[in-house]
C-alpha cells in the first residue's frame, strides 16, 4: 500500500510531537511524506502537483496538530484549493475508494463529553469524516494523541507506535464511530 502522509505543521522547527512523529515514519517503504510548511511557505500551493500525489497514493494521512480545536491555515487552504469539482466531487472520481485519515496531536487534555475541552477528539475531527464522505474516501480510524504538553515517558511509546499506524490495516469508521 502505497501512503501519502502530508504534514501541516507551521512551525514544525520547534514541534517536539510532530517531529517525533515524523522521524518515526521518515524512510518507511511505500510512505512519501511532504512538509507541506516547508513546500508552500507563501501558501501558494501547486495543484495539479498535489493532486498527482494523492492520485498515487493508496492511503493518505494528514498529519497536524490541533489548535483552537482547528486545523492549521495551511491545511484548509489546501483543501480548499485541491478539492476541485470536477476531480475530487461533483463528476470527479479522483479519490474514490482510497482511504483518508489523520494523525493529530491535542496539547491539552480534557477531550471529553463534561471535561476541559466538551467535546471528544472524533466530534472535533468531524469534519475531515464529512470531507472524505464527500470526496468519495473511506474515512479510517485516525491516530489521536492528547495532553502531549503533560506527557514523558508515555507520550514516546505513543509516538512509537505511529510507525505501526501508518503501516497497518487500518478499521474504517462509520457514520458514528
Amino acid at each position: 500500500m502505497k501512503t501519502l502522509v502530508l504534514l501541516f505543521h507551521p512551525d514544525f522547527k520547534t514541534s517536539k510531537v510532530n517531529q517525533k512523529m515524523y522521524d518515526t515514519i521518515n524512510g518507511m517503504k511505500d510512505v512519501t511524506v511532504r512538509n507541506m510548511y516547508e513546500l508552500y511557505p507563501n501558501f501558494k500551493i501547486d495543484v495539479k502537483k498535489e493532486q498527482k500525489y494523492m492520485e498515487d497514493a493508496d492511503r493518505i494521512i494528514l498529519q497536524f496538530p490541533i489548535r483552537w480545536y482547528s486545523s492549521p491555515a495551511l491545511l484548509k487552504q489546501w483543501e480548499d484549493d485541491i478539492f476541485e469539482a470536477g476531480w475530487a466531487y461533483m463528476g470527479g472520481h479522483a479519490l474514490d475508494d482510497k482511504e483518508f485519515t489523520v494523525a493529530v496531536s491535542f496539547g491539552a487534555g480534557g477531550y471529553e463529553h463534561g471535561g476541559y475541552s466538551h467535546y471528544t477528539p472524533h466530534e472535533i475531527l468531524r469534519p475531515f469524516q464529512a470531507t472524505a464522505y464527500r470526496i468519495g474516501m473511506k474515512f479510517m480510524k485516525p491516530f489521536v494523541l492528547t495532553n502531549v504538553m503533560r506527557m514523558k515517558e508515555e507520550l514516546n511509546n505513543q509516538i512509537s507506535q505511529y510507525r505501526n499506524f501508518v503501516s497497518q490495516k487500518l478499521p474504517e469508521l462509520d457514520d458514528l464511530g
